[in-house]
C-alpha cells in the first residue's frame, strides 16, 4: 500500500488516512500519512495500564525531524495551530508514504536528498524505535530531531502549567518519570508548543488544542546509508532496548510469520491477518477498536472467529474463552470493565459467547474444552428460562427470549443520549432470538460431545425454533422487534448463523435497500426516522449510530446468509477492499455515512470490522483449510484478492 507525492502534497486527503502499530497490550502509536497530528489520540508512544487497555496515556506525541544541507535548515513536520495556519508545511517534501508489512515507511526528498522513516513497537512491551537513515545524499548532512511531550489521559488534554520534571541523562532524557527517551547527542532545550490543534477532534465537536513540551533536540551528522535512531520506553526506565534497526527489522518479521500462520492466500488476507493482530491484547483480550475503545465481550466475541479462528490462533482464543466464561454471573456475561469493575449489561454478549464457543469446537475438535465449559454454559441456559437481570428471560408462551428495562438498550443498536436509549428495541429483537435458538444448539452439542444429557436444551431449543417462523417472518424479511416491522440488517442473523431459524432467500433479498460498499445500513433509507451522516457533536453522531449509518461488520452475515440462500454476491467485497486504503490504512473503520459517499466516521481501526471482512473473504474464496465456511457456497467471489 503506497502513496506517492500527488497524494500527499494534498494535506487534507493524506491527513484523512492513518496508520496503527501496536504493541499487544493496549499501547498504540498512530498517526496519518501525512505526519500531521489530526486527533488528540496521535502520537510515537500511547501506553496502556497494565491489565487495563482501554486506560492509556500519551508520552511521546512526536520526533520532528530537520534536515541540514549546506547552509539550509528544512524542517519536515507538519502542525496545525489554533488558528488554522499551518506550518511548517513538510508533506509537500514527502516523496512517498508506504506501509511495509503493516509498518509505515516515509520518505522525505529535499533536492538531491532522500531521508526516509520507519517505526514500530516491542511486542510485550511499552516502546518504540523510531529509526531515519539516509537514503541518498551529495554528502553528510545533518539530521535534528525535536522531543515533543506529555504525559496525560488519552482521551484528554494538557495545557502549558509550569516546566515538567526532565532528568537529562546522558543519551537522552526521563520524562515526569514516567518513560525515557534515548538517543544520539541530546540537547535540552525545554519551551511549550502552545495551540497545537486536532481537526478530527473538532469535527468531532470536541477540544481541539493543546499544548506539547519541547524537551530537546536529538542529532547525527549523517553520510549516505547511516541511521539516527531514537527509542523510548515506559517500562524498567534504567534498562534500554535493542537497537532502532534491529526492532524495526523484528516487528517485519513478526508480522510475515502472522500472514502466515493465518495462511493468507493473498495480499488482502495478509494485511487483515496483521490487522487482527492490532486487536489482539495481553490477556488474552480483544481491543474492540482504535484509539478510543476497551476490551468489550460483545464485541470480543462477535469478532472471535475472525480474529482467532481464521488466523491460526486457536489456542490464544480458548484461553480467551476460559477467561470470559470465569466471569459469567446469573447467567450473564460481563460486558466491560473499563469502567473499573464488571458490567453486566447486554442480552446478546452471552448469546456470542455460546456461538463463539460452538465454532471454536467445531472447528478444533476440542472435544476436552466442551467437556469443561458444557456445565457453565448449560447454566446460562437455565438462568435465561428462569429470568435474569433486565427483564431478559425466556417468554412461556412461545419459548422466545424478551428482553427491556427502562432507560437501558440491551442489544448492540445500544446508543443514548441524555440517558435515554435512542433503539430501545425492548422486547423480542430478531437478532437476539436468532442468537439464542443458535446459542442453544450449541449448548446441546457441547453437551453431546461431552457424553452428557442435552435432552432438555434440545427440548427448549425445538420449542423457540418453531416459533420463531411466526414470531418473526413477514412473508418478505423479517419484522426487526416483534410488534416492530422496520426494516433493520438484524435479520441477517436468522439466516447466517450455523444452526439459523430460517433459510429463506427472501430474508436476505429484503436487505437490498441496506446494502452499500463498505457494509449495510442499520435502518432503511425510506424510513422517517433515517439519519444519512454520521457526523457533528457526541449527540449528533449517538442519534445516527444505529438509524442508518453504515456498519461493515455486518458483511459478514450478509455474505454468509447470501451463499446459503443462492443470492448473488459478485463484487460485493469490492468496496470493502478499496477502503483498505483510504481511512485506516489496511484495517477497516467502525462505521460510515448511511448516504454516499459513505465516508468513514467512527474508529479507523475497527476489530469486527476487520473480522468480519476476513472471514467473509475466506467464505467467498469457498472451504480450504478449516477455513470459516460450514457449508460450500453456491457462488464463488469475483472481487478483487
Amino acid at each position: 500500500m503506497r502513496f506517492g507525492p500527488q497524494l500527499l502534497g494534498n494535506l487534507d486527503a493524506a491527513a484523512s488516512r492513518e496508520w496503527l502499530v501496536t504493541d499487544g497490550l493496549g499501547g498504540y502509536a498512530m498517526g496519518t500519512a501525512a505526519g500531521l497530528r489530526t486527533r488528540r489520540y496521535h502520537g510515537l508512544l500511547v501506553v496502556a495500564k497494565p491489565g487495563s487497555p482501554s486506560r492509556r496515556r500519551l508520552a511521546l506525541a512526536s520526533l520532528d525531524p530537520v534536515l541540514v544541507v549546506g547552509d539550509a535548515r528544512v524542517r519536515l513536520a507538519t502542525h496545525e495551530w489554533a488558528d488554522g495556519s499551518v506550518d511548517p508545511r513538510g508533506h509537500v517534501l514527502l516523496a512517498a508514504f508506504e506501509l511495509v508489512d503493516g509498518l509505515p515507511r516515509w520518505r522525505w526528498q529535499v533536492g538531491d536528498t532522500i531521508v526516509e522513516r520507519e517505526l514500530a513497537l516491542v511486542h510485550g512491551r511499552p516502546a518504540v524505535a523510531v529509526v531515519h537513515r539516509v537514503v541518498r545524499a551529495p554528502g553528510p548532512v545533518r539530521l535534528e530531531l525535536a522531543a515533543l511531550c506529555t504525559w496525560r489521559d488519552g482521551h484528554a488534554e494538557r495545557f502549558g502549567d509550569g516546566e515538567p520534571s526532565l532528568e537529562s541523562l546522558d543519551d537522552g532524557f526521563v520524562f515526569e518519570g514516567a518513560y525515557r527517551v534515548a538517543g544520539p547527542r541530546f540537547t535540552p532545550t525545554g519551551a511549550w508548543y502552545r495551540g497545537v490543534r486536532y481537526r478530527e477532534e473538532a469535527a468531532r465537536g470536541l477540544n481541539a488544542v493543546e499544548d506539547l513540551w519541547h524537551a530537546g533536540d536529538f542529532h547525527a551528522v549523517l553520510e549516505p546509508g547511516e541511521t539516527l535512531s531514537v527509542t523510548a520506553w515506559a517500562d524498567g526506565l534504567s534498562g534500554g532496548l535493542p537497537p532502532g534497526p534491529e526492532v524495526v527489522s523484528g516487528a517485519h518479521v513478526r508480522a510475515r510469520s502472522l500472514a502466515l500462520q493465518a495462511g493468507a492466500a493473498d495480499a488482502v488476507e495478509a494485511g487483515l491477518a496483521i490487522a487482527a493482530d492490532h486487536f489482539v491484547v495481553d490477556g488474552p483480550t480483544v481491543v474492540a477498536g482504535y484509539p478510543w475503545f476497551g476490551d468489550w465481550s460483545r464485541d470480543t466475541m462477535t469478532s472471535y472467529e475472525g480474529v482467532f479462528l481464521e488466523t491460526g490462533r486457536e489456542d490464544e482464543g480458548r484461553r480467551l474463552l476460559l477467561r470470559a466464561v470465569a466471569t459469567l454471573d446469573g447467567g450473564m456475561l460481563a460486558n466491560t470493565a473499563d469502567t473499573g469493575t464488571l458490567e453486566y449489561n447486554t442480552v446478546d454478549g452471552t448469546l456470542w459467547l455460546l456461538h463463539a464457543v460452538g465454532r471454536h469446537v467445531a472447528r478444533t475438535g476440542d472435544h476436552d474444552l466442551a467437556a469443561e465449559l458444557a456445565p457453565r454454559l448449560l447454566e446460562v441456559v437455565d438462568a435465561h428460562v428462569r429470568g435474569t437481570r433486565f427483564g431478559i428471560g425466556v417468554d412461556p408462551a412461545d419459548g422466545l427470549l424478551t428482553q427491556g428495562a427502562d432507560g437501558l438498550a440491551l442489544t448492540w443498536m445500544d446508543a443514548r443520549v441524555d440517558g435515554v436509549p435512542v433503539t430501545q428495541r425492548r422486547g423480542k429483537p430478531v437478532e437476539v432470538n436468532a442468537l439464542w435458538v443458535n446459542g442453544l444448539a450449541c449448548v446441546a452439542e457441547l453437551l453431546e460431545r461431552a457424553g452428557a444429557d442435552a435432552t432438555t436444551v434440545r427440548a427448549i431449543e425445538r420449542r423457540a425454533r418453531s416459533s420463531f417462523p411466526d414470531a418473526f417472518f413477514a412473508g418478505r424479511g423479517c419484522v426487526d422487534v416483534v410488534g416492530d416491522p422496520r426494516l433493520r440488517p438484524n435479520q441477517l442473523l436468522a439466516v447466517s448463523l450455523p444452526h439459523a431459524p430460517l433459510a429463506e432467500r427472501s430474508v436476505v433479498e429484503a436487505c437490498a435497500p441496506l446494502l452499500t460498499p463498505l457494509g449495510l445500513r442499520s435502518l432503511d433509507p425510506a424510513d422517517p426516522g433515517y439519519l444519512a451522516h454520521h457526523r457533528g457533536g457526541p449527540a449528533d453522531r449517538d442519534r445516527a449510530y444505529h438509524q442508518g449509518t453504515v456498519w461493515p461488520w455486518l458483511i459478514g452475515p450478509y455474505v454468509e446468509a447470501a451463499l446459503r440462500t443462492g443470492v448473488p454476491v459478485d463484487g460485493v467485497l469490492d468496496g470493502l477492499v478499496a477502503h483498505l486504503g483510504e481511512a485506516g490504512l489496511g484495517s477497516v473503520s467502525e462505521t460510515a455515512d448511511g448516504d454516499a459517499p459513505h465516508g468513514p466516521t467512527g474508529c479507523p481501526f475497527q476489530a469486527w470490522s476487520v473480522a468480519e471482512l476476513l472471514r467473509a473473504s475466506r467464505l467467498l474464496a469457498g472451504p480450504r483449510n478449516g477455513s470459516a465456511a460450514h457449508w460450500k457456497p453456491r457462488r464463488r467471489r469475483t472481487a478483487p484478492r
